[in-house]
């Protein structure tokens, strides 16, 4: 299993388009629902900083840039950010009821 989140600083009038085209991503994992991945997304307080958070269990890694609408939101991430993604490996050292009921729809507000 690995564990990774990513965080980035998008500009302030590009906020609304970020999360528009992270929605679009879950709406299609929603309709293509890939095994192996538990993912979320947060968009802090600041309105502008975004973290991805993304556990794949699978072997072959995450599924996520098959997706057209993973690749269109890839498309120009670094000319929508003031501060470029940052990729970072996480350890888990507890956890409790994190990502744990795959019933659950995923959600987007």
């Amino acid at each position: 299993m690995r564990t990774v989140m990513v965080r980035y600083k998008v500009k302030p009038d590009r906020a609304v388009e970020n999360a528009e085209l992270v929605r679009a991503v879950y709406d299609e994992l929603q309709r293509a629902k890939p095994s192996g991945l538990r993912y979320a997304t947060f968009q802090l307080d600041d309105g502008v900083s975004f973290v991805h958070i993304a556990v794949e269990t699978e072997p072959e890694g995450s599924p996520l840039p098959q997706l057209e609408a993973f690749k269109e939101f890839q498309k120009d991430i670094r000319e929508r950010c003031e501060e470029p993604p940052i990729l970072s490996e996480l350890r888990t050292i507890g956890a409790f009821r994190l990502f744990d009921d795959e019933s659950e729809p995923a959600r987007t507000t």
